[in-house]
């Protein structure tokens, strides 16, 4: 049996899997620290388990939309136009933007 050893969120976890799977749990590790990174981008503060109760909501959302989208493909059903991808930098761009406001303020309240 393999195992693969992750870091999700600043925490290590081993993983058991098929031998020959090691690369595909990477890869979906890959895919859930990318939701970590656009979760705490936003602000706030969360307990790991919140934090990945929210990790897992969007993973579930996205999921969800495929099957839909499956399933209308499959019935031949034509999607609507994809709205444009928002800026996958936006949120974190944002957040800096946010911390320069705050230090402004800081200086001002100190003046």
């Amino acid at each position: 049996m393999g195992q693969v050893t992750v870091r999700v969120n600043g925490y290590q976890h081993t993983i058991g899997c098929k031998d020959g799977e090691e690369q595909h749990v990477t890869d979906l590790i890959a895919q859930i620290e990318e939701k970590v990174r656009l979760i705490r981008a936003m602000g706030g503060q969360f307990s790991e388990s919140r934090m990945l109760l929210h990790v897992a909501l969007l993973l579930a959302d996205e999921g969800g939309d495929l099957r839909s989208e499956l399933a209308r493909a499959r019935a031949g059903i034509v999607p609507p136009p994809a709205p444009a991808q928002p800026d996958p930098q936006l949120a974190e761009r944002l957040a800096r933007i946010a911390e320069r406001i705050e230090g402004l303020a800081q200086t001002l309240d100190r003046g």
